[in-house]
Order: structure tokens, then sequence, then C-alpha cells
């Protein structure tokens, strides 16, 4: 619905969507959500949010996306 992806831009004030927000805090689009999860900065939001994840998991997206 056009009209709901609207609003959700709209809401955000940011021009794309998906959008990832944690506890109701914006983090943002799939752009930047990837460049947190290569840099390994998104391991330590989800760690500060207590949000669980695969470590080794994360390390090899990191590792397969540096070749």
């Amino acid at each position: 619905d056009e009209e709901i992806r609207q609003g959700i831009k709209d809401y955000s004030d940011w021009p794309t969507i998906p959008q990832l927000y944690i506890n109701g805090e914006f983090i943002g689009g799939c752009d930047i959500v990837r460049d947190m999860a290569l840099s390994g900065e998104f391991d330590g939001l989800l760690e500060e949010n207590n949000i669980a994840y695969n470590k080794d998991a994360a390390e090899e997206i990191r590792k397969a996306n540096t070749k």
C-alpha cells in the first residue's frame, strides 16, 4: 500500500524502506544496517540492547564480504 509506505518514510524522515528500528529507535535503512554489520558496529548495538544473535555467523558475513 503506497500510503503506508509513504507514511513510514515520513515518520522516520528517511527516503527508503526497509527500515530497522530497535526498541522504537530508528537505526537506518538497508544500506546503513549493512555497513554497520560489516564494520562490527551492529554487533555492539545488538549487545547494548540485549538482542541475541549468532556471533560466529556475524563474523562469517564480514569475512565473506571482505574478499
